[in-house]
């Protein structure tokens, strides 16, 4: 195995609550084996759940085992865990959040500079520096920009330059059912990961995740047999028609970058669709005016595409419900937001209300074609009285 620096840690784990009869459940595995037999056992028991804490230890564990054999694994999933994940590359961050049901605290390159060396550094510093002048030259006489603002602004918009395997660090809670399934799907030679071109970079760190989550006693090889033949959703076929009514799906380009935003909207689905890196990229609004300034971003883009930087554009599904969509709405269209995915955003409602069949529907969502989500009932506790923002045609 290639040496990776990612490093595993269990942060916290959910557990049963009474385990003084059971003192010799050291490792988690154990404890949750108990626990899932304990579960498993309300379906069908004649009195109550004390009645099966007081059953024999044996009985309890091979109720548990059984409930492997069958595939009823949801008993397993009463339990979380929540591990630390640090050094991982970004798409592999990607790949773990595409899945439900999850949390995750992640290091944000938008507000932080994360770990790079060689052009990476060289490139992303440049266009730092690049992005405070002509944000400040724009903006600067606008309250609402401070220096303090700008630099965060410079930050978002230069970490378009880091690579999709750029490392980060984010806190992951997952149920135990959950995790072993992802172990599964990630030791599954003839699965997805093992298919793109872009996850084969990864093959070293998931080697050493899965590693890792052993030496933690976090699994079960037969809970790890996901027997309905389930598998990351981050890539998958292209979709051959709009569908705007009380469910929706659509697809449209976008970077890496805008879709690791959009992934923090877990009750809407996002997938990778071909073509994959067809060797374009994001220009940010505020530069796509110069064609001199463009083409100078576009000509550094391209001394880095071999390790795929994260303005690099796919094609990008996104399916989900008109209530998911309203939420998405409420968090999305907003100065505070990603401009791209703010825009895109935006694009999606415009779609939306040309496309649908339903009047009900068009009539609601032009409640939501205002501008930003000010306008359309939000509660801000920090208004930002930038009329560019509220009005939905900022450049930054």
């Amino acid at each position: 195995m290639n040496k990776t620096n990612l490093k595993v840690t269990l942060v916290s784990a959910t557990d049963y609550v009474d385990k003084s009869n059971h003192p010799e459940f050291e490792k988690i595995n154990e404890r949750y084996n108990y626990d899932a037999g304990l579960s498993a056992g309300i379906c069908y028991m004649p009195g109550t759940f004390a009645d099966l804490e007081a059953k024999p230890l044996d009985v309890t564990l091979r109720r548990a085992e059984g409930t492997k054999v069958s595939g009823h694994h949801s008993v397993f999933e009463h339990n979380y865990v929540s591990l630390l994940l640090e050094d991982i590359p970004k798409l592999f961050a990607m790949l773990l959040n595409n899945e439900k049901v999850y949390v995750t605290s992640e290091k944000s390159a938008r507000y932080t500079k994360m770990k790079m060396e060689g052009l990476e550094l060289e490139l992303y510093n440049k266009w730092l520096a690049i992005f405070e002048k002509e944000i400040a030259k724009k903006y600067g006489n606008e309250a609402y920009f401070d220096p303090k603002r700008i630099t965060k602004l410079a930050q978002e918009n230069a970490r378009y330059f880091l690579s999709i395997y750029t490392p980060t660090t984010l806190r992951y809670t997952v149920s135990y059912r959950q995790l072993n399934y992802m172990y599964s799907w990630l030791k599954n030679k003839n699965g997805i990961v093992h298919k793109q071109p872009q996850l084969k970079a990864l093959e070293p760190y998931i080697e050493d995740f899965c590693k890792q989550l052993e030496e933690l006693h976090l699994i079960d090889d037969k809970l790890a047999d996901d027997q309905k033949g389930r598998d990351f959703s981050l890539f998958g076929p292209s979709i051959n028609t709009n569908v705007f009514e009380n469910v929706y799906q659509t697809e449209y380009p976008a970077s890496y970058a805008q879709l690791a935003q959009a992934q923090r909207h877990r009750t809407i689905n996002y997938r990778i669709t071909p073509p994959i890196n067809n060797g374009f990229f994001y220009v940010p609004k505020l530069i796509k005016g110069s064609q001199s300034i463009a083409e100078e971003w576009l000509a550094d883009m391209r001394r880095l595409s071999t390790s795929i930087p994260q303005a690099t554009m796919i094609s990008v599904a996104e399916m989900g419900t008109v209530e998911d969509f309203k939420l998405k709405m409420s968090e999305r269209l907003c100065t505070a937001a990603q401009l791209e995915i703010n825009d895109r955003t935006k694009q999606t409602l415009k779609k939306y209300i040309a496309l649908t069949n339903n009047d009900q529907i068009k009539a609601d969502l032009e409640n939501y074609n205002k501008g930003a989500r000010c306008t359309f009932g939000y509660k801000c506790k920090t208004p930002c009285s930038f009329k560019d923002g509220i009005k939905l045609t900022r450049e930054i």
